[in-house]
């Protein structure tokens, strides 16, 4: 079977700090300064004391980077933020360089990186799918035959022939799906960006997915729904810290990722080299799963209430601050999403937190889970401003079921909840 896509030790790294300025007016002072302290540069220079510092410069977001990919496979890349998933994307999309290394990649290329990519936000709709279409080396006649379905896809009819600059995030989205699925690359490459649409519009861009993939055509699929990777996929890699770590079938990918990285004791502390630099002011200290008794454990009982513990610190005073807990199964399933301020009154006091050490706490009611293991992420943000801090799989905990209803039957329920519901049952006649 052809290679669509090879790649072979890929690496790219970026210059990390503020950018130099290229064209400067130096004062007298500077001159004088710089001059007698240029024979001290070339000196360490010499010596490689200043090698330390030039390094710490720069960070390499991939690493020795190799594999090929056939034609009409469909290859998932998963990894936690950071990882260089989205690097590997723009490279393969040619959206950027590898600093070293070589990839080939045979045939056109439809790439959904970032909402709109590729668009020029003063052209119209009409017009950016043509521009869209020609960039992929499509005949007029090929989008001509494609232009009715891409527009119903999208569901932007009304606005089709307004400038995109006006378009909000989500018709932006819409649109963008739209034609990088429609005008039939032989390679499609997603990132991340479903997450903008709603529900609804991110069961269809699955389900257009899906129909590409049977099409036989290849398919780079990066996401963190794990649900949708083992639908979509068949063998998927894992990126860890801009290195590939492993290359399986998705189940085996998805297992192991989703188990990497997890505190296996019921807590979780996060080291200075774990939080990223644009955190500022929020700094993640811990995470804590506890029983009702106040002992941290990695197991609890579903009949019991359990606390989570979120403990950080803020070195700068934050207004809006909402931090936040998503609970999921360990197959990427979102079971609830819970934030400190979610309560009006607890939303009215904190609405600006001074600096500070705190601990966002939360009691979940017994008979909540069903028997498993389940992976809690964090989230601290300002809601429609930025994003400070997020780890998905911060750590797991596993359920016991004894003494829940229903286990008298020994069988199995359903679903990652099972709640404690009050039955009546009366004779009517």
């Amino acid at each position: 079977m052809t290679t669509a896509i090879s790649v072979k030790n890929i690496g790219k790294q970026y210059k990390i700090g503020a950018a130099e300025t290229k064209f400067r007016y130096n004062m007298l002072r500077d001159v004088i300064v710089d001059t007698m302290s240029a024979p001290v540069r070339l000196a360490k220079a010499a010596l490689g004391k200043s090698a330390h510092r030039q390094n710490q410069n720069y960070v390499w977001a991939l690493k020795d980077v190799s594999f090929d990919l056939e034609e009409g496979k469909v290859l998932g890349v998963i990894g936690k933020n950071g990882a260089g998933k989205s690097t590997l994307l723009k490279i393969l999309s040619r959206v950027t360089e590898p600093t070293v290394g070589e990839v080939t990649v045979r045939g056109r290329v439809g790439s959904l990186l970032e909402v709109g990519t590729g668009f020029h936000p003063e052209l119209s709709g009409r017009e950016n799918i043509y521009m869209n279409g020609a960039i992929l080396g499509m005949k007029r006649s090929e989008i001509d035959a494609k232009f009715d379905e891409i527009v119903a896809f999208s569901e932007v009819e009304q606005f089709i022939d307004t400038p995109v600059k006006r378009y909000s995030s989500g018709m932006y989205l819409r649109l963008a799906f739209a034609v990088a699925a429609h005008l039939e690359p032989e390679i499609l490459v997603v990132d991340e960006v479903l997450a903008v649409g709603d529900a609804e519009f991110q069961k269809k861009c699955l389900g257009k997915m899906g129909d590409v993939a049977q099409q036989g055509r290849t398919v780079l699929f990066v996401s963190h729904n794990m649900s949708a990777i083992l639908r979509l996929t068949q063998e998927s890699i894992v990126l860890q810290k801009g290195q590939m770590i492993m290359r399986a079938p998705s189940q085996e990918a998805v297992d192991y990722y989703l188990s990497s990285g997890q505190s296996q004791a019921g807590e979780r502390v996060w080291e200075a080299d774990d939080v990223p630099a644009a955190s500022q002011p929020f700094t993640p200290i811990s995470l804590k799963v506890k029983e009702s008794g106040g002992k941290i454990v990695d197991t609890i009982r579903s009949t019991e209430s359990t606390v989570i513990e979120f403990e950080y610190q803020l070195s700068a005073p934050l207004t809006g601050l909402r931090v936040g807990l998503y609970l999921s199964t360990m197959r990427g399933e979102y079971v609830f999403a819970s934030f400190d301020t979610d309560a009006p009154a607890l939303y009215e006091k904190f609405d600006s937190r001074a600096a500070g050490r705190y601990v966002s706490r939360v009691e979940i009611p017994p008979d909540t889970f069903n028997e498993g293991r389940f992976a809690v992420g964090v989230n601290a943000s300002s809601f429609g401003v930025r994003r400070y801090f997020m780890d998905e799989n911060a750590l797991a905990f596993n359920v016991d079921i004894s003494g829940a209803p229903g286990t008298q039957w020994g069988e199995p329920r359903v679903g990652p909840a099972r709640p404690r519901l009050n039955w009546k049952i009366e004779k009517v006649d």
